[in-house]
């Protein structure tokens, strides 16, 4: 799979944690994120993400900063986005068999390194259950 990595300065750590993770199961990752944890403003490291799986040129994205919110937030501005904002496993899991969300925020802040690679494992290997779920996803674009 090809996935799209971002973050800001809270989520540097944890990208490298989740690179490292994604690459040692085969996947092919870009990564539009900082490697410092200077101040940096997310939404310079979103938009790549969020442009390479609305253009297919990644399967998923992940994005990763201090609340998860900004990055969120930025990322569903665009069409064909549906970043969903995780803590746990079990929400992820959710957001993948019910909101086909295809694009991973993690809060650093709130979530331990181990947690987020465990999301990042349940979110790749979730699907989307269609069905009823599909007329809902079907109507979340506004254009």
């Amino acid at each position: 799979m090809k996935i799209a990595i971002g973050n800001d300065h809270a989520g540097t750590d944890y990208k490298n944690a989740i690179v490292t993770y994604l690459q040692s199961q085969g996947h092919e990752v870009t990564n539009f994120g900082t490697n410092t944890h200077d101040s940096v403003d997310y939404p310079d490291f979103v938009h790549p993400v969020a442009e390479a799986v609305s253009q297919n040129e990644a399967d998923f994205g992940i994005l990763i900063c201090g609340s998860g919110n900004g990055v969120s937030m930025t990322a569903n501005k665009h069409q064909k986005i549906r970043a969903a904002l995780c803590w746990t496993k079990e929400i992820t899991e959710l957001a993948r068999q019910h909101n086909n969300a295809n694009i991973l925020s993690i809060p650093a802040r709130f979530t331990s390194e181990p947690q987020a690679v465990a999301m990042v494992e349940t979110f790749l290997k979730t699907l989307f259950e269609g069905g009823r779920h599909q007329n809902r996803v079907d109507k979340i674009a506004c254009s």
